[in-house]
């Protein structure tokens, strides 16, 4: 009878233990852009407002998670609340085109199933992210683009704004002095180690993609990224972020990634994808594969930096500039933001 007993509160323990284990893992990162985020220009004002924007966005797919939603609802939630901020280059933040247009992107993966969507160039999506998922669940693409992708995203009854929605004066601004600066040059939305070739002398309006990566009480991984890209770009440019494997990635077995930065070396080492393979077949943890995949970047001459949380809820958040907007949550709902190293 003793032995049972103690055989009892020895079960009762270690179930206790692993809930404690699972309320303190990682159930949610995100970010809101990583680049020459100058500390010296942040006015504590400024720095406020960020923190309380990415508070927001991390308490709005914690409350999915908590209901037993899923991480796909969890990251789109969480999404929505970064392209409503004009704070962010994504949705109402979007930096502007040569033209003067506001062309977004974004891209959604599920890691469960390995399903993806991706929109690109759209202009009267109020939230990008819902228009990559909706090409996911709704059509049997994986990427659409330009005035396709707005009429699809029309068709399938999301919500859809004047191209005016999308104008600030911070981002207007911006093009202009680039433009002024240098007009054959594009200007990175997050500022960058080579932001001279750019043609770029203020910092203060550079804010890059926004993205998050969620593991749901079914232990699966969804990762989302969405952006205004490049102020200044020219000829349909996309970056990264809606290309999978590039800027977006998420596999079960693996991580969900999202990345941040200058998206044509981003593209050029598929760095999301190359993470996940890096774990998948050489059996290396999620902060390494991170790390030796961004360092490559770094020595091409890219900056930025990502997100990653992998299946046993454990995050990466490496980067090579001197800050990026990042945040996370764990089971037990205790919130962390950072801007700087």
């Amino acid at each position: 009878m003793k032995a049972l007993k103690l055989f009892t509160v020895l079960l009762c323990t270690v179930w206790a233990l692993n809930v404690n284990a699972q309320q303190k893992k990682y159930v949610m990162v995100i970010h809101g852009g990583a680049g020459t985020i100058l500390k010296k220009n942040m006015t504590p004002e400024k720095e406020a407002a960020y923190v309380a924007a990415l508070t927001k966005a991390l308490q709005a797919g914690y409350a999915e998670i908590k209901a037993g939603k899923s991480s796909l609802d969890a990251v789109e939630a969480t999404i929505h609340v970064l392209e409503n901020d004009p704070h962010f280059n994504a949705g109402k933040g979007a930096v502007f085109t040569h033209d003067g247009r506001n062309e977004l992107d974004a891209a959604i993966m599920d890691g469960k199933t390995l399903m993806a969507g991706a929109v690109a160039g759209v202009t009267t999506v109020k939230n990008p992210i819902s228009a990559a998922r909706a090409v996911m669940e709704k059509s049997e693409h994986v990427m659409m683009v330009g005035s396709g992708a707005d009429q699809f995203a029309k068709d399938a009854g999301l919500e859809i704004v004047n191209p005016k929605y999308f104008w600030t004066k911070e981002r207007w601004n911006g093009l202009q002095e680039a433009i002024k600066e240098d007009s054959t040059k594009a200007v990175l939305d997050h500022g960058s180690k080579k932001s001279g070739l750019l043609g770029i002398k203020n910092h203060d309006y550079k804010f890059g993609t926004v993205g998050c990566v969620a593991l749901d009480q079914a232990g699966n991984l969804a990762a989302g990224t969405s952006t205004g890209g490049m102020t200044n770009k020219k000829y349909g440019r996309v970056g990264d972020a809606p290309i999978i494997g590039a800027g977006t990635y998420c596999n079960n077995e693996t991580a969900g990634i999202s990345c941040t930065g200058w998206g044509e070396f981003y593209i050029r080492n598929v760095v999301a994808k190359t993470i996940s393979d890096l774990m998948e077949y050489k059996g290396i943890s999620v902060a390494e594969a991170s790390k030796i995949v961004l360092d490559k970047v770094g020595k091409m001459g890219g900056d930025g930096g990502l997100i990653a949380l992998d299946k046993k809820g454990n995050v990466a958040m490496p980067f090579n500039t001197e800050g990026m907007y990042r945040g996370t949550i764990t089971g037990d709902g205790k919130i962390e933001v950072n801007i700087y190293k």
